[in-house]
């Protein structure tokens, strides 16, 4: 569980986590740009992570069967229980709190909207992060071949179907 992707979530989240805790209380004009430049940025990751896992798990599908659900919420036996626990973790809470600090804050000012309202955008730096763990580190099962599947051949040798 030392890998670089699963310390960079869980620092990642903690900073997301006490900026909005601190912009939820304080919510002056500084810490309302403040939250926005985190929010963003833990976006952007979350989009170069997406965007990269989602590469990466592509040239592996050439030799590995990979599954969205696999790929991007850990599911199966694809990352080793306590990697999974960690991101799901870090992913869920992400989700939470982003909910939570804009239901919270939902006026600036008396007027409708929040600042808050962006930390819905940092889940996909935990989705990001997984993928990028995943195309990395994760274990997917070998790819059949179309003989192997239990259908039977896609496209048979004379170019009829099965």
């Amino acid at each position: 569980m030392n890998s670089a992707i699963v310390r960079l979530n869980m620092v990642a989240t903690a900073v997301f986590v006490v900026a909005t805790i601190i912009a939820t209380w304080v919510f002056a004009p500084w810490m309302r740009v403040g939250i926005v430049i985190v929010d963003l940025v833990l976006f952007a990751i979350g989009v170069v992570g997406f965007l990269w896992g989602y590469f990466a798990a592509v040239q592996r599908s050439r030799t590995d069967e990979i599954s969205v659900a696999e790929l991007f919420l850990l599911m199966g036996s694809v990352a080793p229980r306590p990697v999974r626990q960690v991101m799901s973790w870090c992913l869920g809470a992400q989700v939470v709190v982003g909910l939570t600090g804009a239901i919270v804050r939902n006026s600036t000012d008396g007027k409708p909207g929040s600042t808050l309202a962006f930390g819905v955008l940092v889940g996909m730096c935990g989705l990001g992060l997984n993928g990028m763990w995943a195309a990395k580190h994760g274990y997917f099962a070998p790819r059949r071949r179309p003989e192997e599947s239990p259908e039977g051949p896609a496209i048979g040798k004379d170019g009829n179907h099965g």
